[in-house]
This record gives structure tokens, C-alpha cells and sequence, in this order.
């Protein structure tokens, strides 16, 4: 007869051994992190100032705290799980440093800082390995939320506002006119401000519906139906509240609907939208609470049992270089020189007289950072027609200085236009047409060159200032915007075109701006 007696000392082995393994792997994720975050610290800035100053991304304030509200609900079963060092996660780094590298040549922010928290969730899966990873896989989806994104989609979501609250006026009774983002009522003239898209909500009510449809649903049919809600309530809202805002001065006068209206968007508006979404999804829940956010016994039992063990100098070794090659090659590209000329002016052109700048409506188009920029007006001699004529020049493009963007440009942000519709274009340039309260209409033409190409395109002005930043080349850039305005009673696109063929072609003009010719 034999007989067996218990290990104590053999029973702790392994956790200890877990717990030794998950602190180094702990540390090496934490100095990862750190050198990254060091690395990239100006995007990491940018973003945490964005968060802060721009009203439409507080709420990213609060996702950094809920990220970790979320690991700490998969802790239980994580410590199940053994980290494992694993390099075709490497993989991940490497595209998020190319997309990096991608957004510094292109002067695109989100660029940048969708690639550097792509680093940090690739530095998790390599540090951590792919079981843990998958452990994590919520959290780091969620984590995309923190890159600041939505202002490109203001102007669709005006619009369709304008045309949600023509649908609810018709309902009303109330005779309206809609031209572009502006609404005529028998009250007043009213104009979908980009304040009043409903951007701001709809970004939050998306991650505030991602989170719900982790931590309330388990089913992926109701996950859906849930998002479907998170957006569709809140774009709806939005045109109830602008019709609320007309069918009140309606009735009542222009002050007191405008008062009514900030009052209602900022205090009350998303803690309507949020109760709705809420009482629309409650009944349909289906965690409990008690329910684990992940199975630790599962994912253990199906976990990657690697063919090859890699050393941690081979991997962090690895992961250096991958992060600080495109740093690196992009400081060698920009220590070259453009050089533009210290002063310029605007043309003489035969047939047009200088005359003082007096626009029906302020305009003035933005080009933040621009080396040189002009505005001014002139008088077709043999007509009197007007036109403006507007020039910028960069001698390089950067963050906070590209020549194309929104809010660049012929619309800038906050000026009281907005854009009604595209109108044709000559070759290499773009056209379109600018309402203001008036109405005012005014009609521009925009031609852009750089690298030796005359486009009105923006993607091709992107992607040239891409190709120039990423394997060298001119970089100086040039906008030039001819632009009428007009009443109902007026036409804008005849003394354009006439000025235009008294101007001469209008890619030596630019190079001449640019001091290349």
C-alpha cells in the first residue's frame, strides 16, 4: 500500500508562476506604452486637448476611465490566462506605423492619432499574446473612440436636418422654403448652424451605444438593433429640435425661440436623447449582471500554444524599429528647404481696375498658416461686373497649415455661409456655390497647385502633398480662388469666366506666387 500526502508548496506553484509571468509582461506593456506615448507625445497633446476644448469630444474624457472599468470586469478571468510574448503582432505596429507616417505626410491629425493608439492595442497583443488579447478584445475596439472624428460628416448631418424640419413644419402646417441649409417661414429666415448639426451627440451617443451593447446584450441581433438606435434617435431628435425651434418663434417671436433653443440643446437635449435610447433598449436586455464579461476557462482551453518561443530583446528589439523608422525618415524630409518669396501682390490684370473690397455679405476665405495670403476685388472695365480674387501661398504644409481641409479654404467654419451645391467647373479647379443670410449666394472657383499639377481636386492635393512629403519633392503649395457673389436678381458665373480668360493660365500664376517661375 502506498499513500500520497499533499503539496502545498506544489498547489501555489502555479499561480505563482501566473503571477510572476503577468507582472514581467505587465512591465514590458507599461515601458512599451510609456516610450510610445514619448515618442508621439505632440498627437497624444493634440488629442487630450481636443477632448478638453472641443465640445464635441468631452466625452472621450471619460473613456479613458471606462477603459479601465472594463479590464477590471475581465480581471477574474484574465489571471486564468497565461501572456505569452508574440511577434506577428508586430504586424499591427507595423500598420499603425505606417498609417502614422501616412498622417504626418499628409497633414491629416486622425491619421496620426489613429496610428499611434493602433501602436498601443498592437503593443498589447504583442506583449501580452493573442489569447489575452482576445481576453481584451472589447476593450481594445472601444479604446478607437478616444481618436477625435465626426467633423467631416457636418455638413450631411446639417442637411439632413434642414430636411427633417421641412417634414415636421409640413406636418405643422407651416409654410417653409428650404434652399440648401436655410428655411424660410413666414416668421423669419432660419439657418442650420454647424453647432446645430447634432454632431456632437451622435459621436457620443455611438460609443454610449457600443458600451451598452457590450455590457447589456449578448445577443448580436439585439447588439445591432441597439446601434441602429444609439444613431437613428439621436439624428431624429436633432430635427425635432430644430423644428421645435422654428414652429416656437412661430408662434411666439425669433428672441424667445432662440433662447428656448440654447437652453434646450445644452442642458437638456442629450439627457433626452440618452433616457430614450435607454427606455428603447431596457426591456430587451438580456445579461444579468452576475454575468462574466468573458469566459477565462474557455479562452484557456483554446488558447495558442505557440511552436516557438521568442525572447523579449528580439521582440521589443523588433518593435523599436518598427516605430521609429517613419519618425525618423519623416525628420530627414523635413529639414528641406522651400523657399517662397519674402512678398507678393496680386496681378494687373488688362480690361479689370482695383477697387475696394465691399462684399454684400463678409467673406473671406481660411487658409490657417499660409506664408502669404491676399483678397481683393475687381471691376470688369468694359461692364462693371465684380469678382474677387483670393491667393495663398504655403511654402510647406504641416499640421495646423494644410491648404485643404475642413473649415479651409472657400467655407470657413463659423462664418455665417454654408454650402449650397456644386456647380460646374472648368478643368482643374472646383466649383461651388455659398448661401449666406440674405440671401446672399456667392460663386467660387478654386484651383490648387502643387507638385506641378493644377487640380480643384482636395484628395489629389492630399495625396501629392503625400507623395511629396514621403519621397521628397517641391512643397510649396498655392490656392487660388476667383469667386462673384450675386442676389436672386444677379448672375455669378459670367464675370468669372470672363476674368479668368483675361487672367491667362492659371498654373504660371501660381508658380509665380510660389516663386518658381
Amino acid at each position: 500500500m502506498t499513500s500520497a500526502t499533499a503539496d502545498p508548496a506544489g498547489s501555489r506553484l502555479r499561480p505563482l508562476a501566473m503571477g510572476s509571468q503577468w507582472s514581467l509582461h505587465l512591465k514590458w506593456l507599461g515601458l512599451s506604452a510609456l516610450a510610445i506615448l514619448a515618442i508621439f507625445w505632440r498627437d497624444a497633446a493634440d488629442m487630450v486637448r481636443t477632448w478638453w476644448t472641443v465640445s464635441t469630444y468631452n466625452h472621450c474624457l471619460l473613456i479613458v476611465p471606462i477603459l479601465f472599468w472594463l479590464v477590471q470586469q475581465r480581471r477574474d478571468e484574465l489571471v486564468k490566462l497565461t501572456p505569452i510574448l508574440w511577434m506577428p503582432g508586430l504586424v499591427w505596429i507595423g500598420l499603425a506605423s505606417l498609417g502614422w507616417l501616412l498622417g504626418e505626410a499628409a497633414g491629416v491629425a486622425f491619421a496620426r492619432q489613429l496610428g499611434l493608439l493602433m501602436m498601443l492595442q498592437g503593443a498589447v497583443v504583442t506583449l501580452l499574446g493573442p489569447t489575452v488579447a482576445r481576453g481584451l478584445v472589447f476593450p481594445l475596439g472601444f479604446s478607437f473612440f478616444l481618436v477625435p472624428f465626426g467633423e467631416e460628416f457636418v455638413p450631411f448631418l446639417q442637411m439632413v436636418t434642414a430636411k427633417l424640419s421641412m417634414v415636421f413644419l409640413g406636418w405643422a402646417n407651416i409654410p417653409a422654403f428650404i434652399d440648401g441649409i436655410f428655411i424660410s417661414t413666414p416668421t423669419g429666415y432660419f439657418r442650420v448652424a454647424e453647432a446645430c448639426s447634432g454632431i456632437k451627440f451622435l459621436i457620443a451617443m455611438l460609443a454610449y451605444g457600443a458600451l451598452v451593447s457590450n455590457v447589456c446584450f449578448q445577443a448580436w441581433n439585439r447588439r445591432i438593433l441597439f446601434m441602429l438606435a444609439a444613431v437613428l434617435v439621436p439624428v431624429i431628435a436633432n430635427g425635432i429640435r430644430a423644428f421645435g425651434t422654428i414652429y416656437i418663434a412661430h408662434h411666439t417671436t425669433l428672441d424667445f425661440a432662440a433662447g428656448f433653443d440654447h437652453i434646450l440643446y445644452g442642458w437638456f437635449f442629450f439627457a433626452f436623447v440618452l433616457i430614450l435610447v435607454m427606455a428603447i433598449g431596457w426591456p430587451f436586455f438580456d445579461r444579468s449582471i452576475d454575468d462574466r464579461m468573458i469566459d477565462g476557462d474557455a479562452l484557456r482551453d483554446g488558447a495558442y500554444r505557440p511552436r516557438t518561443s521568442y525572447k523579449a530583446s528580439a521582440v521589443l528589439t523588433a518593435m523599436s524599429a518598427i516605430i521609429l523608422v517613419p519618425v525618423l525618415w519623416t525628420s530627414v524630409l523635413a529639414a528641406q528647404e522651400s523657399p517662397v518669396p519674402d512678398q507678393i501682390r496680386l496681378p494687373e490684370v488688362a480690361g479689370w481696375e482695383r477697387v475696394d473690397y465691399k462684399p454684400l455679405y463678409p467673406w473671406q476665405p481660411r487658409f490657417d498658416g499660409a506664408s502669404h495670403q491676399l483678397l481683393g476685388r475687381y471691376r470688369d472695365q468694359a461692364t462693371g461686373r465684380e469678382i474677387d480674387l483670393a491667393i495663398a501661398v504655403y511654402d510647406r504644409q504641416a499640421e495646423g497649415r494644410e491648404i485643404v481641409g475642413y473649415g479651409q479654404g472657400a467655407l470657413a467654419a463659423d462664418s455665417g455661409w454654408s454650402r449650397n451645391r456644386s456647380v460646374e467647373a472648368p478643368e482643374g479647379a472646383a466649383a461651388v456655390e455659398l448661401i449666406a443670410p440674405g440671401p446672399v449666394t456667392r460663386e467660387v472657383l478654386s484651383f490648387y497647385r502643387i507638385g506641378g499639377k493644377l487640380t480643384g481636386s482636395e484628395s489629389v492635393v492630399k495625396l501629392q502633398t503625400l507623395k511629396n512629403n514621403l519621397l521628397g519633392g517641391s512643397q510649396q503649395a498655392v490656392a487660388i480662388l476667383v469667386s462673384a457673389e450675386r442676389n436672386r436678381e444677379g448672375s455669378a458665373r459670367l464675370p468669372i469666366d470672363a476674368f479668368i480668360a483675361d487672367l491667362g493660365p492659371v498654373d504660371k500664376l501660381a508658380d509665380a506666387m510660389a516663386g518658381l517661375r
